[in-house]
């Protein structure tokens, strides 16, 4: 099998495995949500394209209808479902460029131009010229397409570096580092487009194919991880709202202002133990009555600013009262937490993670590590053994 051959299978299995994604995208509980509605369609169009270009690779269209053939620029609608998959995901979706209304008249606007582009010179020419000719054609079409994508891949980095100000809601459930991975790794899907481009014109529009190869291979991978990625972090997103509401848990991202008066003054001799206890019963109080434990990012630094004590001197309370750190003094809180809603019949089906992430642990492996030392399960291994238990 050439390596043409094995790049062909790869299209089409690509191409099948993203129909059949797109089909349970659709299909599943989290599907129909607007910003995966949008991810469903980048899929598509990559899922099109890939189809598309195993058909012409095959010559399963080439002079077999009244228009002949032509390439439709699935491409070029890509990254503008991507750009708005982005503005749903973050809820700008009222603040941002509607450019799905200038983009599709284009996208119409281009494949009528090349219909007509067939149309006239089909009868004029031989069908190697018209071959040529018409890879000349698509190539400065391609050209455009590449400006514009770059140009809103630009505009969405811009959107979701520079404006984070704007969703302060999303990025307390998802710290977005997923997205922002995505964005890099385009980047080098983009470097590839431009090299296969480059060695297109330069062979003068023939025996070019292979250099489209490792483009179309990174792309899809690409996608397909983005669609998975896009999946479970709608879920988890959706999961820890609905944690929140039934708690009535308020996390906004934002510290809260809510402060409590310990007195500071110095005691010597047997008091200092006692005064100390009261201080920590005190702490002690504050912390779980404001959930602060839950707050991701909470700090000694935090507590002192809620309390108008030193850093070290309420660490010297928490480690003489609790024998333990801050960070572990809060951490045994939000096991505790963890273990409450791994237990609720409400939460049974939810995610690991999303019981994780909204107990307070800033990562699904963290977790996974301070509950285990914690505890000696892990979380799964805990939910397991106690629903066997009862």
């Amino acid at each position: 099998m050439t390596t043409a051959d094995l790049f062909n299978l790869f299209l089409l299995i690509s191409a099948l495995h993203g129909f059949a994604f797109s089909v349970i995208l659709f299909c599943s509980k989290n599907g129909r949500e607007k910003s995966m509605l949008y991810l469903n369609l980048l899929i598509l169009a990559i899922s099109l394209n890939n189809i598309q270009s195993w058909a012409l690779e095959n010559e399963l269209l080439q002079y077999k209808f009244a228009l002949d053939y032509i390439q439709i620029p699935w491409h070029f609608l890509a990254m503008p479902f991507l750009y708005m998959f982005l503005i749903h995901y973050l809820n700008l979706a009222e603040k941002s460029y509607k450019i799905l209304k200038i983009i599709i008249p284009v996208f119409l606007l281009l494949v009528v131009s090349q219909i007509s582009f067939v149309i006239y010179y089909s009868d004029t020419v031989s069908n190697e010229n018209l071959a040529y000719t018409y890879e000349r054609y698509t190539s400065f079409e391609e050209i455009f397409s590449l400006v514009t994508s770059l140009s809103i891949f630009a505009y969405s980095f811009y959107i979701l570096y520079k404006k984070e100000k704007l969703f302060p809601k999303i990025l307390s459930y998802d710290n977005l580092k997923w997205i922002y991975t995505f964005f890099k790794l385009t980047s080098v899907g983009y470097f590839l487009w431009i090299l296969a481009l480059i060695i297109k014109v330069s062979m003068n529009f023939t025996g070019f194919l292979f250099s489209y190869y490792p483009l179309r291979i990174y792309t899809t991978v690409l996608i397909y991880w983005l669609g998975y990625q896009g999946l479970k972090q709608i879920r988890v997103l959706k999961e820890r709202e609905n944690i929140r509401k039934s708690l009535l848990i308020d996390l906004n991202g934002d510290f809260s202002v809510d402060t409590i008066k310990l007195n500071s003054k110095q005691q010597f001799s047997d008091n200092l133990t006692e005064r100390q206890k009261e201080q920590f019963t005190e702490i002690d109080s504050f912390i779980r009555t404001k959930k602060k434990f839950l707050q991701t990012k909470y700090t000694l630094q935090h507590l002192s600013s809620d309390t108008e004590l030193s850093s070290s001197t309420l660490s010297l309370i928490i480690n003489n009262v609790a024998k333990k750190s801050f960070t572990d003094y809060l951490n045994e809180m939000r096991v505790e937490q963890a273990k409450i809603l791994l237990l609720d019949s409400n939460y049974a089906d939810y995610t690991i993670t999303s019981v994780g992430l909204e107990s307070g642990f800033n990562s699904k492996s963290t977790f996974y590590t301070v509950f285990k030392k914690h505890t000696g399960y892990t979380p799964f291994e805990f939910k397991n053994l106690s629903l066997a238990i009862n």
